[in-house]
């Protein structure tokens, strides 16, 4: 199904029977992707009594689940400013709307010391001075191992600082990256890219233009047969009144502007 869309004053055609699923799935498998330290996530019948809640049991007419796991370390998840800050703000307020023009790019982190890092010059060049709301960064190699890896203690690449200050002053408002986080893993609680991004200065006594409205999603994948270019982005949440949700950031590519 095709649709002529205004967006910001723009007129451009998607087709929106092509949705490409950027996100992860979560499931209580070794399969599923882990970070920080976590083991896999938990997903189990409730059990009250002899009661179990699960068809296949044949001891209730529902299957009945309990779930836990934790946002940021089990899979695609878009977080706020409240992720570093010492007052709470969650997500489902800071995401409003929910639409928004992206390019994807890929980028071969640059080696620097022992770490593998994304810099402003590779980010700069790879958009070409396009005027977007949303930045979605693949790194390469893109090996389809990402979906399930154990990211703790392997220091992935990360976003530098400079880059993450490049990308909130031409006006980038959600940031999305298949890594586990912006930031280097044993950072000593620095989060410099983080902080650059939502322009915050001071944690505790918050600044008056920290970006209230932007969040960054990690965690994501796209396949290699994905092109670079720009798409209209559409970054779906569960209501969670927390600093970070399970997200489902969906790309539409843009065939006409």
């Amino acid at each position: 199904m095709k649709a002529t869309i205004q967006h910001n004053d723009k007129l451009f055609s998607v087709d929106l029977s092509k949705p490409i699923d950027i996100a992860l799935p979560l499931s209580n498998t070794t399969e599923n992707p882990i970070a920080w330290y976590q083991e896999i996530p938990e997903i189990q019948p409730v059990k009250m009594g002899e009661w179990i809640g699960k068809v296949s049991e044949g001891k209730s007419s529902t299957n009945f689940n309990n779930i836990f796991f934790n946002p940021h370390a089990h899979g695609t998840h878009t977080e706020c400013l409240g992720h570093i800050t010492n007052d709470f703000y969650n997500v489902n307020e800071a995401l409003k709307t929910f639409f928004f023009t992206a390019e994807l790019i890929s980028i071969t982190p640059e080696s620097v010391g022992e770490d593998l890092v994304i810099t402003k010059e590779q980010v700069e060049m790879a958009l070409k001075n396009k005027s977007i709301e949303a930045i979605v960064i693949r790194t390469l190699p893109n090996k389809e191992a990402k979906k399930h890896l154990n990211y703790s203690n392997t220091n992935p690449p990360y976003l530098s600082e400079e880059a993450a200050i490049y990308i909130r002053k031409i006006g980038i408002k959600h940031l999305l990256i298949d890594l586990p986080s912006v930031d280097k893993e044993h950072d000593e609680g620095k989060l410099l890219a983080h902080k650059a991004f939502w322009n915050v200065k001071d944690v505790v006594n918050l600044n008056h233009d920290a970006r209230m409205d932007c969040t960054i999603t990690e965690l994501i994948f796209m396949e290699n047969a994905i092109e670079d270019g720009s798409y209209l982005l559409n970054i779906q949440i569960a209501s969670f009144v927390n600093d970070a949700s399970p997200s489902k950031p969906v790309l539409y590519k843009i065939e006409k502007e």
